[in-house]
């Protein structure tokens, strides 16, 4: 199963790409819809808010008030973790749930506003981002949902940053144009990197090398070598004492083939995490060597 983590700001359209990626297959599973299931009229979430909150919360029809609900959660720090604690398990529990569902064979959508907020993408084989100028995510939150233009800015001011996002971001997609611009990029992002992904992670197969021959510095390089470092220390946990990225690519300026190579030094075997992760082994490589199964991004790992 490839597990793909989409967020977005608001307004940005994440909804357009989340939909395209389900017509092509794909498990979407919603994190703010599940959100509000666990909170529906007759859950026990429901009646633990109440037990907390009081009875103000609910609306003549018994169903959650949500105004009500953030006026006396978010007054304070402890009111907003009192919530968290009976919310977040629960939604925790049912995206566990929902994934396990998943065919040994899916391909899982994780759709996550806060994904970026709560640090959540080292979790994930892949993760995009949909992204769009400020200025037509507010006309769209003005013209579609009614919102105040003042009150549209201030919920993206609120949200993660551009380059917040950029540092976590494995596909920029930006949906700030036409729909057909960005669904025709959703559509050739599948064929040729999210199914080639998923059989590869599922059968433990590396992607080929590309041409060694040296590229010009490509200043990103850091960047994404810490994102495969955050997804290798998920995978590992405690049996990684320390990893690195080294070679060509991790020298400033440095013209290199467009390989991120880094060095996991652990203290027990750590074969099945990585290749769980989308490291797996090649048998015809050297021992301690994985390699990246993803299409779109060259990776080498040395376990010392």
């Amino acid at each position: 199963m490839l597990r793909v983590g989409l967020t977005g700001g608001i307004g940005a359209g994440k909804s357009t790409v989340a939909t395209r990626l389900a017509e092509h297959g794909a498990l979407v599973i919603d994190a703010d819809r599940i959100a509000r299931e666990v909170v529906e009229p007759g859950t026990d979430g429901l009646a633990e808010v109440v037990a907390a909150f009081g009875e103000d919360v609910l609306t003549d029809d018994g169903s959650l008030n949500r105004p009500a609900l953030a006026a006396k959660a978010f007054a304070d720090d402890e009111s907003r973790r009192k919530l968290n604690a009976i919310v977040h398990p629960r939604v925790g529990a049912r995206t566990a749930e929902l994934m396990g569902q998943a065919a040994a064979d899916g391909i899982v959508v994780h759709d996550v506003p806060l994904l970026v907020e709560n640090g959540l993408a080292a979790h994930y084989h892949l993760v995009l981002v949909v992204d769009a100028d400020p200025e037509v995510r507010v006309r769209r939150l003005v013209e579609s949902r009614g919102m105040a233009e003042a009150d549209a800015r201030a919920r993206i001011a609120a949200q993660a940053s551009p380059e917040q996002r950029r540092l976590v971001a494995d596909v920029w997609l930006d949906n700030g144009g036409a729909p057909d611009i960005v669904l025709s990029e959703v559509d050739a992002l599948w064929a040729d990197r999210i199914v080639p992904y998923e059989a590869n992670v599922r059968l433990r197969r590396v992607r080929p090398l590309p041409s060694l021959k040296p590229v010009p510095h490509d200043d990103t390089w850091p960047v994404q070598a810490e994102r495969v470092i955050a997804r290798v220390r998920a995978a590992v946990g405690p049996k990684g004492e320390n990893i690195e990225h080294i070679g060509p690519t991790a020298e400033p300026g440095t013209e290199a083939p467009d390989v991120i190579d880094l060095r996991l030094t652990a203290n027990a075997d750590v074969t099945e995490e990585l290749a769980a992760a989308g490291f797996p082994r090649d048998p015809e490589d050297p021992p301690g060597l994985h390699r990246g199964a993803d299409p779109g991004r060259p990776v080498t790992i040395s376990v010392v």
